[in-house]
């Protein structure tokens, strides 16, 4: 059958989704990217925060009428709002013949072949009955699993873990993932290896804290020996690092970070806030003197490190003082990347029994506010870059500006972060994946325009 996929949310949620396309590709099936003519069309979802479980209701209900209308035979919903809603999906939209939560994903080839029992698709223990978040749900994948790539080549995600161990109070996460659990490095190189035969250059690192890698299992610095293993896998250009947190963050992954040429000098670290009565009341580690340090260390080991973060504001007692020191915060410290999120009040999480007492349109204000002060951060920044060389990694012609080459420096992750607009490129001579010297010629907001030296 021809199987039709539509993939929401974060990265971690898109390998769930690659791994299903290659079990059923293994299985016989054809992929489409065409949804109108699929026999079966799976919608794998997110339900992180409000905005994401609203997309995936829309995509849903999209594709519930794509079926009705066309010729569609199945509706598959996978992912984490099948994992948290799966009965109210199946109550509310009837077309929906199946839900896989996120252990199930080995079960898709069931799903589409209609051998899965009604009561494994749609009935669910109720959270308030297990014993601890993410109970029983154990699936991770491995070298060996069948995946069908949906990035560009010349990039992929590789989840070197699942599941995650906090109990940060506005994150539903642990719940609908399970506990943290590591792969093991062997796998992850074969991995690695695989994907560089197929052309990728270069694989970003994932999980929901991937600077607790290897710490379930009692291994000894697991990351920072990972990354001098991938660090010699033969194809590669860079290796990146996604979502670390800032209590396991150790001095030999910043060696190794430093040491390996092929790693990018480049953190993410998501601290969330910066008053420590925000932090404590989300159950997050560290204050403003904890953060500066750890800074100051990152930068004193990591040569030209870019470093990236993301804050929520509006959180349940956030005050204007609270949220004038996260100003500072930002203002002092000077990051590179900064995203901003206001407080989505989701059941489920410890901050739902909180007050949910700051305004919607304050939290708006405030995000636009930090994101205002950023962005003149950035821009003071990006004027005094004019004139550098820089490595750019060409990731194709732009889709908003025509016949110019878009790509990125080694501090700017895909799909997140800014980017470098290349003009004087022959499209048809430099491909995606090649590294190119250019020349800072000007800056659009947060992104750098160039030009490739002769």
């Amino acid at each position: 059958m021809k199987i039709g996929f539509v993939s929401l949310g974060c990265p971690k949620n898109l390998v769930d989704g690659e791994v299903m396309l290659g079990m059923a590709r293994d299985a016989g099936h054809t992929i489409t990217a065409d949804a109108e003519d699929a026999d079966v069309i799976v919608v794998n979802t997110c339900a992180f925060i409000d905005n994401a479980k609203e997309e995936s209701v829309d995509a849903i209900l999209e594709m519930a009428q794509l079926k009705k209308d066309g010729k569609a035979k199945k509706l598959i919903v996978t992912g984490c709002l099948a994992e948290r809603y799966r009965e109210q999906l199946k109550k509310e939209i009837p077309e929906i013949d199946a839900c896989l939560g996120t252990g199930e994903v080995p079960e898709i080839v069931n799903a589409i072949n209609g051998t899965v029992t009604p009561m494994k698709l749609f009935k669910k223990e109720d959270f308030s009955k297990k014993t601890h978040p993410g109970e029983g749900i154990t699936y991770l994948y491995g070298s060996e699993t069948p995946r069908v790539l949906t990035t560009p080549k010349h990039f992929a995600y590789m989840k070197i873990a699942e599941g995650c161990d906090y109990t940060c109070a506005f994150c539903i996460i642990p719940t609908l993932r399970g506990e943290y659990r590591s792969r093991d490095i062997d796998s992850l190189v074969r991995e690695a290896e695989q994907l560089a035969a197929q052309g990728v250059k270069e694989i970003l690192l994932i999980s929901q804290d991937s600077s607790f890698f290897g710490i379930d299992r009692k291994e000894k610095q697991a990351l920072s020996r990972l990354l001098r293993r991938l660090n010699n896998v033969a194809g590669l250009e860079w290796i990146r690092m996604l979502y670390l947190y800032p209590t396991t963050i150790t001095d030999d992954v910043l060696v190794a970070m430093a040491e390996c040429h092929k790693v990018c000098n480049y953190i993410d670290l998501p601290l969330q806030h910066a008053s420590a009565d925000v932090l404590r009341r989300m159950r997050r580690p560290g204050n403003r003197e904890a953060y500066d340090k750890l800074l100051a260390r990152i930068r004193a080991t990591v040569p030209n490190v870019t470093l990236r973060t993301t804050f929520i504001v509006g959180f349940p007692g956030e005050t204007e003082a609270d949220f004038e020191a996260l100003c500072d915060f930002v203002r002092d410290t000077e990051f590179d990347h900064v995203g901003v999120f206001t407080y989505s009040h989701e059941e489920g999480t410890r901050a739902f029994e909180m007050d949910d007492d700051v305004p919607a349109a304050v939290k708006a204000a405030r995000r636009d506010r930090l994101m205002a002060l950023q962005k003149g951060i950035v821009a003071r920044r990006q004027k005094a870059r004019r004139g550098e060389t820089i490595r750019v990694m060409v990731d194709g012609p732009s889709p908003d500006l025509p016949l110019v080459l878009q790509g990125r420096l080694e501090g700017q992750a895909p799909e997140i972060d800014a980017v470098v607009y290349l003009s004087d490129c022959d499209p048809e001579v430099v491909l995606p994946g090649t590294i190119v010297s250019a020349t800072v010629t000007g800056a659009a907001d947060y992104d750098l325009v160039a030009s490739m030296k002769d």
